[in-house]
C-alpha cells in the first residue's frame, strides 16, 4: 500500500477507537435497558469495523472473518436472543436505577481511561501505531466495563457490561494478536450467545417469581 493509503487507515483506526471508547461511557450514561443494548450493539459493530481496518493493515483475512463473526453474533444474534427470553416489561422504557450519579461515574470512567493508558504505556515501545490505538482503548473499554457491573443495580444492564468486558478484550486483542486462531473466536462467539440465552431465561424466571430484577432484591430473596 502506498503510504498515503497506510496513513489513512491508521487515521481510520484512530477514529474508531476513540468512538468504541465513547459506546464505554454510553452504558454508563444509558438510563435505560434498551439503551444499553444499542449501545451495545454500536460498540459490536465498531469492534467489527476496527477488524476490518486492521484486517487490511495488516493483510489478515482471518480478522476480516473475525469482523463478520463479531457482527453476526454480537449485533444480531444477542439483541435477537434478549428480545426473545426475556420479559417485555423487562426492557420496556424505565429508568433503571446504579449505585453512584451518572455524572460521578463518567468522571470515574474518565479516570480509569487515564489508569488505562498509563498501565499499557511502557507495553507500547517498538509497537505499530494500530496497537497504539487498540490496546490503551480497549484496555479502558475492560476496566470501565468492569466499573459498570459494580454500580448497576439491575440484571441486564450487569450482563451487557459483562458483554462489554469481552468486546474490549478483543479489541485490544485483534491488534495484539491478529493471527488469533479463528477457532478461538467461534468459541468465544458461542459461549456468548449460551450465557445471553441462559441468563435472558433465568432473568425471566426470577423476574416471575420475584416482580424484580434488582441485585439487592436478590439478595435480600436470597437471605429469606
Amino acid at each position: 500500500m502506498t503510504p498515503d493509503k497506510v496513513a489513512w487507515i491508521h487515521e481510520l483506526i484512530l477514529l474508531v477507537a476513540g468512538f468504541f471508547l465513547l459506546c464505554s461511557f454510553g452504558l454508563i450514561a444509558a438510563s435505560q435497558v434498551m439503551g444499553c443494548l444499542r449501545v451495545y450493539v454500536i460498540q459490536s459493530l465498531l469492534l467489527a469495523a476496527s477488524a476490518v481496518l486492521l484486517g487490511i493493515d495488516y493483510h489478515s483475512a482471518d480478522l476480516w472473518i473475525v469482523a463478520a463473526i463479531a457482527i453476526v453474533a454480537k449485533a444480531v444474534l444477542i439483541p435477537f436472543l434478549l428480545r426473545r427470553t426475556a420479559r417485555h416489561d423487562m426492557i420496556a422504557r424505565r429508568e433503571l436505577q446504579q449505585a453512584i450519579s451518572v455524572p460521578m461515574s463518567l468522571l470515574i470512567a474518565l479516570a480509569l481511561t487515564v489508569l488505562a493508558y498509563y498501565i499499557v504505556d511502557p507495553m507500547m515501545d517498538h509497537t505499530s501505531r494500530s496497537v497504539h490505538a487498540n490496546l490503551p482503548i480497549g484496555f479502558a473499554a475492560v476496566l470501565i466495563a468492569i466499573y459498570t457491573i459494580t454500580v448497576r443495580r439491575e440484571a441486564l444492564p450487569q450482563m451487557l457490561s459483562l458483554l462489554a468486558i469481552e468486546n474490549g478484550a478483543f479489541f485490544a486483542g485483534i491488534a495484539i494478536a491478529p493471527n488469533f486462531p479463528l477457532i478461538g473466536e467461534l468459541a468465544a462467539a458461542f459461549d456468548v450467545l449460551m450465557v445471553v440465552l441462559t441468563l435472558g431465561v433465568l432473568s425471566t424466571q426470577i423476574h416471575r417469581l420475584s416482580g424484580s430484577t434488582e441485585v439487592g432484591t436478590l439478595s435480600e430473596l436470597m437471605e429469606d
